[in-house]
């Protein structure tokens, strides 16, 4: 598993391993590592002779550039420093003055020139403390590094973007690979900030056992998804297995009931008791699934619900929210749902909104939503006391305990599987089905919504194979997807 902190959580860890070194030990472990990912990216051989340019700030993050320009230095590269704030670290600049490389000040010289020749440019202008993109007098040199044929690496994450919140909040230097310290940073693995890493290499410089056991977030992986995921055993049946009964569809929109419960039905349930007006495309579609004209309550038994894909202005979602057992509320569902009657249930609930959604039950703009992913997703969560599957770019899942500015019932999740193709009609609904038999199996809501996104993400990479894909063909890969995450047990 993936696991991120938040700067204040970083900066303490760090504080407490380096009371116990000697001093500058910990930065030289972070130059070191960065170095030796430098080296890698340059290519066996062509470290002597590479041309490095190195945008320095005035913080460590610069320090860290200038102790690894003076080892890329040492090794034969022939390496330029390009200062860009009013300081920076002593200790780096006699580094790398002693190992033969150049100073440039940009109040002074000309900043341009070392970029245009670069092979290879270190972003160290500015570290996790940053806030609110880049300065004006960074703009033009950091536009030049992008511009150039140089492979762009950021020290620890690129410069401009929040190591918090993932927010971009004005310019910012887009890097080919970031090289991340100690642990990863919450905006390194969230968009919009997520899209300006590149690939992430994480450099351990031992902070392991000084961070604490819940991360702020964190991002599964097959061998955790694996060990959720549900398996029967000799003895289930159907309804060990769990039945999950499904309230969508209209006859404006049949094929969000069929896709919710295809959905269902390749993500484990052992059975589907369906509710809506489109009971006749859904039983051509799935003769497997039990169909019953309503209301929800007199359906039969159910371990858990999905309402709301494709519902239209048909009723369903307060019988639903009525019942005693987990919801699963998504789409028309979500319109004017009211807080204080999720929060009055015994029963866990669901929401899984999409950008858009999450701005109408704020009273914000979707463009808000974009740019503030992890508020958004927690101030839902807080707001209607439910987990909170959070869809868009960057998936997140957010249990009710986890509030802004603290991590009180476990780390929100970020999804790191699915494609951009993902985003086409129905496929939320997939989603929905899927999520649902997992709550019906019995995970818990935070394991079921994050695991869902997971095998959903996975099958839509199958599916597309780099082209587009339709809905059914992404539930069509959900059993294929599923083995590939068991395969290893």
């Amino acid at each position: 598993m993936r696991t991120a902190h938040r700067v204040e959580t970083v900066r303490a860890a760090e504080a407490a391993l380096m009371a116990r070194l000697p001093e500058g030990a910990l930065m030289q472990r972070a130059a070191a590592g960065l170095a030796a990912a430098c080296c890698s990216l340059l290519g066996k051989g062509r470290v002597y002779g590479a041309r490095v340019a190195l945008l320095v700030g005035s913080g460590d993050n610069g320090g860290d550039a200038l102790y690894a320009g003076a080892r890329l230095a040492r090794r034969g590269a022939g390496v330029t420093a390009v200062l860009l704030g009013d300081r920076a670290h002593e200790g780096g600049l006699a580094a790398l003055r002693a190992a033969g490389g150049r100073i440039v000040d940009s109040a002074h010289d000309d900043p341009f020139e070392p970029l245009a020749a670069a092979d290879l440019v270190l972003d160290g202008i500015t570290g996790i403390g940053g806030r609110g993109g880049l300065r004006p007098d960074a703009v033009p040199v950091a536009r030049a590094a992008r511009g150039s044929d140089a492979v762009v690496v950021a020290v620890d994450l690129p410069s401009g973007v929040d190591a918090d919140t993932g927010e971009v909040a004005g310019e910012a230097l887009r890097a080919d690979v970031t090289v991340t310290f100690g642990t990863y940073k919450p905006g390194l693995l969230v968009d919009p900030a997520r899209s300006y890493t590149g690939a992430l290499r994480l450099v351990d410089i031992g902070l392991g056992g000084e961070l604490p056991g819940v991360a702020d977030l964190e991002a599964l992986q097959h061998q955790d998804v694996a060990r959720l995921l549900p398996v029967p055993g000799a003895e289930s049946d159907k309804y060990r297995r769990g039945v999950l009964g499904v309230v969508a569809g209209s006859a404006r929109y049949p094929g969000a009931a069929v896709l919710a419960v295809e959905g269902a039905l390749r993500g484990g349930a052992g059975a589907v008791r369906y509710v809506g007006p489109a009971a006749d495309a859904v039983i051509a579609a799935h003769p497997e699934t039990l169909v019953h004209p309503g209301p929800p309550d007199r359906a039969g038994r159910v371990q858990a619900w999905v309402v709301g894909p494709g519902l239209g202005d048909e009723p369903g979602v307060a019988e639903v929210l009525a019942s005693d057992v987990p919801v699963l509320v998504d789409a028309d569902g979500l319109r004017g749902l009211d807080p204080a009657l999720v929060r009055a249930r015994s029963a866990p609930t669901v929401l899984t909104p999409h950008a858009g959604e999450a701005a109408a039950l704020l009273g914000a703009t979707r463009e808000e939503v974009e740019a503030g992913r992890l508020a958004a997703v927690r101030e839902l969560a807080a707001r209607f006391g439910a987990t909170v599957l959070l869809k868009g770019s960057t998936t997140l899942v957010c249990g009710p305990g986890t509030e802004e500015g603290q991590t009180v019932g476990g780390a929100v999740r970020v999804n790191p599987t699915g494609t951009g193709w993902l985003a086409t009609a129905g496929s939320g609904d997939v989603l929905s089905g899927l999520a649902g038999s997992l709550l019906a199996a019995g995970l818990r809501p935070v394991d079921a919504a994050s695991c869902a996104a997971y095998l959903h993400g996975l099958a839509a990479r199958r599916a597309s194979g780099g082209g587009p894909v339709t809905a059914g063909e992404v539930a069509g890969a959900l059993g294929g997807a599923w083995r590939d995450v068991t395969a290893g047990l």
